[in-house]
């Protein structure tokens, strides 16, 4: 059996300040921006520039419950993980966005590593894997 996930479903505030984050400051590609009107809400897919096939979808909350997630979707831990073939070009490309780390750049077994923050609060990794693992 092959699977493999297709998107995850990231709650925002508004479509179109997620599009400039996730587009104009990290740099991903703007997969699909097509609006729904049987359903009033568009669907809207970021992903990472690179051969990787997992995207954003980028869900606006529709309720006041749902805005409640809004940049803690993970319960305040790292939500998710960028890849990167060179670190310290990402980096220094994020910190010239204006982007916020909350845990500066260190090695570990692993790789190297540090902690940023989306336009919402979110935590992610911004990694470099020397270690062999994908």
């Amino acid at each position: 059996m092959k699977q493999s996930i297709a998107h995850i479903a990231l709650v925002v505030r508004d479509y179109d300040e997620a599009i400039d984050f996730y587009v104009n400051k990290l740099r991903f590609e703007l997969v699909e921006d097509t609006y729904q009107p049987e359903q009033d809400k568009r669907w809207v897919v970021v992903r990472p520039q690179g051969d990787g096939t997992t995207s954003l979808l980028l869900a606006r909350a529709s309720t006041p419950h749902e805005e409640t997630f809004i940049g803690n979707q993970a319960g305040g831990r790292v939500f998710l993980f960028l890849r990167t073939e060179d670190f310290q070009r990402d980096y220094a490309a994020m910190v010239e966005q204006g982007i916020k780390f909350v845990r500066e750049p260190k090695e570990a077994p692993y790789g190297t590593v540090a902690v940023f923050g989306d336009l919402y609060g979110n935590l992610w990794d911004l990694v470099q894997f020397t270690d062999g693992r994908d």
